[in-house]
């Protein structure tokens, strides 16, 4: 069985709804400053390797504006801890670009070699928080095609459509060669 390295309990369970093979591996790890997911990630993957027993998996994922020219990006969790959706809100105030997009980049570690799978969702920044479902920036990020945001929609719904979504079907699929269910 994999385990999924993360502190995000919300993540792990919209993981597990595609992938329901994973454990959760609650354990810190540093997270270096660095210009992309992919760079992080393998980081990641090289550093746990040595701490680590058996295959693993890790998950990093950026929302990327751009009237901001890509920010938050690398530094999601990082400016959603300090300044929120409402300090997004008020950096995009009169702004009237508000395209987005939210990038995931899974890392795995099979057999002691490294793997990155990428999935991207676009959309737009919405003008203020709507919704009370998912976590972090998803009651202020709506999807290309839909009007609602994010945490407007169930997990099943965001999944289906969602950058995450998108990389951990990549996973079952990359899993199921090695794991067939």
């Amino acid at each position: 069985m994999f385990k999924l390295v993360t502190h995000n309990r919300h993540k792990f369970e919209e993981i597990r709804k595609i992938v329901p093979d994973l454990e959760m591996l609650d354990m810190e790890y540093p997270e270096i400053q660095a210009d992309t997911l992919e760079e992080v990630v393998e980081f990641s993957l090289n550093y746990l390797s040595d701490r680590i027993d058996g295959d693993f998996i890790i998950d990093d994922s950026g929302l990327f504006i751009e009237a901001l020219n890509g920010f938050p990006g690398v530094y999601s969790a990082y400016v959603f801890r300090t300044i929120g959706n409402d300090g997004i809100l008020a950096l995009l105030r009169g702004v009237e670009n508000r395209r987005a997009y939210f990038k995931t980049v899974i890392g795995i570690r099979f057999q002691g070699v490294n793997y990155k799978l990428v999935g991207i969702c676009h959309g737009i920044i919405a003008e203020e928080p709507r919704g009370t479902n998912g976590f972090g920036y998803d009651p202020i990020f709506i999807p290309e095609g839909f009007e609602k945001t994010f945490a407007e929609m169930s997990t099943e719904e965001k999944n289906r459509i969602s950058h995450r979504g998108k990389a951990v079907r990549k996973l079952a699929a990359f899993m199921d060669r090695f794991y067939p269910r």
